[in-house]
């Protein structure tokens, strides 16, 4: 009856912690980044829990994430605007700031669509800069761009700009301000969901992690919640690709070899910049 007694007391404990991290990290972070952040403190409280019988506990308690899958389109890439060739087709980058990636995504207000332009280093997966706006035009892209070329941490080091094809990453001032910041710019070809998979990726993370999938009040609220939810990701949020560190620590140690999101990765080469 004790071991019992105690058993259910740990539960409460854990089910309490599992809580307060996700409060801290991410309403919506996954099992195997919740035990990652708490085992150390398992194991001062002197409980005993593995990761499968620690998996089984959040599924009892129905606190295991569901993962749900929404498209809107803000790409247009119907244009007659140059478009870049990819230069970064079955790569992998070695190093923080050899690559960015770049997309918008759409946030719902109670105004009507709100559109998020980001910047994300592709080794790191820091985001550099972002930019919201209740539109899609190319001074969107451009802000966000400009943030992230200020929160550069190695300006001397070549860089790859990459991106789709839509006409804001197209249009000749944007490509233009790249360029002469010594940018190089590179596009996805043809639709291939590993082609800006990262970008798309953080995309997901922010909406579903951090509440920006929810029809937010106005503009300036989900201003304040985009800049809460990247100091969040940036600095607080374990990855797996990273092997569960965070963007920053990465992108400041640079002490990780790159996790591709490609199921075959036998054709995958270093990018030599």
């Amino acid at each position: 009856m004790k071991n019992h007694q105690k058993q259910l007391h740990n539960e409460q404990i854990i089910i309490k912690l599992v809580k307060q991290c996700r409060n801290k990290i991410g309403l919506f972070l996954g099992a195997k980044k919740l035990y990652h952040e708490l085992k150390n403190k398992f194991k001062n409280l002197g409980i005993k829990i593995g990761r499968d019988k620690f998996f089984t506990l959040l599924k009892n308690h129905k606190l295991l994430i569901k993962r749900n899958k929404n498209y809107h389109v803000t790409t247009n890439s119907k244009h007659m605007f140059y478009k870049y060739k990819n230069l970064i087709k079955d790569k992998v980058p070695t190093r923080a700031e050899q690559v960015w990636v770049t997309d918008i995504t759409y946030i719902k207000t109670d105004k009507g669509h709100a559109y998020l332009a980001l910047v994300t280093d592709a080794y790191s997966k820091q985001i550099m800069g972002y930019k919201i706006d209740n539109n899609m035009k190319t001074e969107l892209c451009l802000d966000a761009l400009k943030m992230a070329i200020k929160n550069r941490k190695y300006p001397n080091q070549k860089l790859i700009h990459h991106s789709d094809r839509g006409l804001q990453y197209c249009n000749p001032t944007y490509t233009k301000f790249a360029e002469d910041n010594g940018i190089i710019m590179s596009m996805t070809e043809q639709y291939d969901p590993y082609e800006n998979a990262i970008a798309e990726r953080i995309n997901r993370t922010l909406k579903y992690e951090y509440g920006l999938k929810h029809v937010i009040k106005n503009l300036k609220l989900a201003k304040t919640i985009t800049k809460k939810a990247v100091e969040i990701y940036n600095n607080l949020r374990p990855h797996c690709s990273l092997d569960l560190c965070t963007p920053k620590q990465v992108h400041l140690n640079q002490n990780i070899n790159y996790k591709s999101y490609r199921r075959n990765k036998n054709k995958l080469e270093l990018l030599t910049l």
